[in-house]
């Protein structure tokens, strides 16, 4: 993936470490997954796997999160047309859920948190980060 692009900005401490970024993906890469997620089949998917050579899961609902995994890494698939003001919240801080977006960290106290009005899915991709990567990650911003 694009992690040096990942700046300072970007890392957080509080309430837990944790990574939030809208610049990491090229916008016109996204946008061609984005077509096509509901063919992961797709050469753009698989050009995309052949390139980043990073395991993932396209989940259509928070509700498939899976949190058993050394890292949590996940990159929103909002829908266009959703209008809602949904977050997702980390510990105690709200995130807004915006499409190509990406969230990092080891906590596992994530909840999707919806508006009044429920949108009816919540798409996004599941990355399989390890430990030793996201150490990698996090260490640039530790000095």
């Amino acid at each position: 993936m694009n992690w040096e692009k990942l700046k300072l900005s970007h890392y957080f401490k509080d309430p837990v470490e944790h990574i939030y970024s809208m610049s990491v993906f090229d916008t016109k890469e996204y946008d061609m997954l984005y077509e096509n997620q509901n063919n992961l089949d797709h050469k753009c998917w698989k050009d995309f796997d052949s390139k980043y050579k990073i395991g993932f899961e396209f989940k259509e609902d928070f509700t498939k999160l899976e949190l058993n995994k050394e890292v949590i890494c996940l990159w929103f698939f909002k829908e266009r047309s959703d209008q809602t003001l949904a977050h997702v919240q980390v510990a105690e801080k709200q995130l807004r859920y915006h499409s190509n977006t990406f969230l990092i960290t080891k906590s596992k106290d994530i909840k999707f948190v919806e508006t009044k009005r429920k949108y009816i899915r919540n798409p996004f991709v599941q990355l399989d980060m390890s430990e030793k990567q996201y150490n990698g990650i996090v260490t640039r911003f530790q000095k």
